[in-house]
């Protein structure tokens, strides 16, 4: 069985993956993030236009939870690079056979559901606001 944080890692790995196999963007991991003593997203991409700073959750149960401090620190980081702020959702359910996303979902901070804890979403939440990969790509400024 692998542990949470192995099935994190190994979920932003995929991820950064996605990002560069689309051959317009690039994309690095941020080591440490959760753990350094300045705030900091999983994982920053851009495409010399855009620039995302992400943090990433990838569960095998129905919801996501983001502590209060976790988005915090992704929107004080997101706001001093110039990055949009988005929760990149890897769920292994996947409610809508969703095959470009292989059951990532992104969406904004307004999508989240507050919590005294913090922050989450459910899966079927997810699945009809958040965005596709393709669809994050896609974007425009």
């Amino acid at each position: 069985m692998i542990d949470r944080k192995t099935k994190g890692s190994n979920a932003e790995r995929e991820l950064i993956k996605k990002f560069w196999d689309s051959n317009s963007w690039a994309a690095l991991r941020v080591a440490g993030s959760g753990v350094s003593r300045f705030p900091c997203p999983d994982i920053i991409a851009g495409n010399g236009s855009r620039f995302v700073a992400i943090e990433c959750k990838s569960v095998s149960g129905d919801y996501i939870r983001v502590e209060r401090k976790q988005l915090e620190d992704l929107k004080i980081f997101a706001g001093l690079f110039g990055a949009e702020v988005w929760i990149g959702a890897r769920f292994v359910k996947d409610l809508t056979n969703n095959s470009h996303g292989e059951g990532w979902f992104f969406f904004s901070v307004e999508d989240l559901v507050e919590s005294p804890g913090g922050f989450s979403i459910s899966l079927v939440r997810a699945s009809y606001k958040g965005l596709s990969f393709d669809e994050l790509l896609a974007l425009t400024n």
